[in-house]
């Protein structure tokens, strides 16, 4: 498979080639993905809720993210792989982002970073890309910020804050973004925005007018459902599968019909006869062989 690099989506946006983007956290699965021709794999900070149990997107921190992202990149070493900012990362200098970002790109061989924000983020921007560090942009819906905006909230819903998003967009090119996520706008919003937008577009639950699509693997193979978005699709149910087989197992073991001798080794016949009467020379109930020598 050749390597995919940002040029290759930037080509499949100008033919009007659809790109498949999955987020995604471990050797595995990575590597199945990139078995299945996926164009881009995200290491998002939802690991702190698809894979940590946690209930927001805050507590996630680079140390968490960069072993996950390092075994995502040699799962899938030809995939487009972006590393997710985690909250703070990059809010606060944009040393700390350059620095955070860096260790993405040298510890993980990421081909780029993400980060939530429109022209509030156009500096620390400007600063990655001078570090030569490329970013992908995200607006709309930014999970990181749902705390303070006091849960979910479909953004573009009126002509203000449609316009807003449309400049935000245009800002972060102007900065130096090499892809766009747009996440829970409007479909005919997103349509706009992939249309001025020189770099790729994708939307995750924003409509099918974009250059390509987003989703989480964990949702996508119903592995995951406690916080699941409408805009997802599950296209097979392995935690339904994954939740059979171990009832199964449980049966098994209970009745006494797993293991089967064809799950475990036994001594020739030759060599539990000389056992039996090795124990039997023991003296004063001695078990260790060593004991007799």
């Amino acid at each position: 498979m050749k390597k995919i690099t940002i040029q290759t989506l930037v080509v499949k946006k100008a033919n009007h080639h659809k790109i498949a983007m999955l987020a995604a956290y471990d050797y595995p699965f990575a590597k199945l993905a990139e078995a299945g021709n996926i164009d881009s794999i995200l290491v998002g900070d939802s690991i702190g809720m698809t894979m940590f149990g946690y209930q927001s997107l805050l507590p996630v921190t680079m140390d968490l993210m960069i072993p996950h992202t390092l075994a995502v990149r040699k799962g899938a070493p030809n995939t487009f792989l972006i590393g997710d900012l985690p909250f703070l990362t990059y809010e606060v200098t944009s040393q700390d982002a350059i620095r955070n970002a860096g260790r993405f790109m040298a510890e993980c061989g990421c081909d780029a970073v993400k980060l939530e924000g429109g022209r509030n983020r156009v500096d620390v921007i400007k600063a990655l890309v001078n570090a030569s560090i490329p970013v992908v942009g995200h607006i709309g819906f930014t999970p990181q910020a749902m705390t303070m905006l006091g849960g979910f909230k479909a953004p573009g819903q009126e002509v203000n804050a449609a316009l807003r998003l449309v400049e935000d967009a245009k800002l972060l090119e102007d900065a130096g973004i090499c892809m766009l996520v747009l996440e829970a706008i409007p479909a005919d919003l997103a349509a706009i925005i992939t249309r001025r937008a020189k770099v790729p577009v994708c939307g995750f639950g924003s409509g099918p007018h974009v250059d390509g699509q987003v989703l989480l693997l964990h949702d996508m193979i119903g592995m995951f459902d406690a916080f699941t978005g409408k805009f997802s699709k599950q296209y097979v149910d392995m935690g339904g599968a994954v939740t059979k087989a171990v009832n199964e197992f449980v049966r098994e073991v209970e009745s006494g019909k797993f293991p089967a001798p064809k799950h475990y080794a036994r001594m020739s016949r030759q060599t539990s006869k000389e056992l039996e009467r090795a124990l039997a020379s023991f003296k004063n109930g001695a078990t260790d062989v060593s004991m007799k020598n």
